[in-house]
């Protein structure tokens, strides 16, 4: 019987110790989440370089394709800043789920929603919802972004709705319009068989 209780007490103990472990290691990611977050929305790329694998493979909502850690801060650049037409990035990720770490805790993989906002150069503002899922991995004793894909519906967004309103506003201007010149030019034509 002491047997028996000795080997749930060692069961016992060796979950909670994995627990504990896995709490460290989501307690640690949302630290790296959060890391990501903060440097774009401050547009201090450079903070996120620490918390991102060397050899980091990732596809924007621009599905461009970002290869290698040193690659993120020149695309950042080039899309954002004072100086560009896209002013701004200010980004939330919601993760659905804990990440999904491996049996033997080296890599994992997360998924969730994101609400981008875009700040354009004059002044308009696009609130994008998107979908991500990252890799990460453990790396040199640290967990690290391996890998990230962004994707948006492009089928329902601002940008479309916009773009939507502007040709009905063009399509009923131009049917105004044709409508207007149809009478006018009634006008004139009954008018000319009058005299």
């Amino acid at each position: 019987m002491k047997k028996i209780i000795a080997a749930l007490l060692v069961l016992i103990s060796f979950n909670i110790m994995a627990e504990e472990q896995d709490n460290a290691i989501h307690d640690e990611l949302r630290q790296v989440l959060k890391t990501v977050t903060e440097a774009i929305n401050t547009g201090d790329y450079d903070k996120m370089l620490p918390v991102l694998s060397k050899d980091m493979r990732a596809t924007p909502v621009t599905q461009e394709f970002i290869n290698g850690r040193e690659a993120i801060i020149p695309y950042m650049r080039s899309w954002f800043g004072s100086d560009k037409f896209l002013k701004k990035l200010t980004i939330q990720f919601t993760p659905d789920q804990l990440t999904e770490i491996s049996p033997d805790k080296t890599w994992g993989i997360s998924y969730g929603s994101g609400h981008e906002q875009y700040t354009l150069s004059d002044g308009r503002i696009y609130n994008i919802k998107t979908r991500w899922t990252a890799t990460v991995a453990l790396e040199d004793g640290a967990w690290k972004i391996r890998t990230m894909h962004m994707g948006t519906d492009f089928l329902n967004n601002p940008i479309l709705d916009e773009a939507s309103a502007a040709i009905n506003k063009m399509l009923i201007g131009g049917l105004a319009g044709g409508l207007i010149l149809g009478l006018l030019l009634g006008f004139f034509i009954f008018r000319k068989k009058k005299v």
